[in-house]
């Protein structure tokens, strides 16, 4: 079972994701790093939280971007 992540984080993620992604990267030190300069957080949890999740999410859109979809002709 895995994390279940609140409206606000999932937001906030997609938010930085379309405005800086030449920057965020598959590595969560360095999505971790880009928190810290963008994101106003006083909770380190917080933090945690926004960049494991932009880590996740940058791996599922770059393999959807990756794969072509393929359609069935019956």
């Amino acid at each position: 079972m895995g994390n279940i992540y609140t409206k606000d984080i999932k937001r906030i993620v997609v938010q930085i994701y379309e405005q800086h992604k030449d920057e965020v990267s598959t590595d969560f030190a360095v999505n971790k790093k880009i928190i810290d300069t963008y994101i106003d957080a006083n909770s380190k949890k917080v933090k945690n939280r926004i960049a494991g999740y932009l880590t996740r999410y940058t791996k599922m859109a770059r393999t959807a971007k990756e794969t072509p979809e393929v359609v069935e002709e019956e």
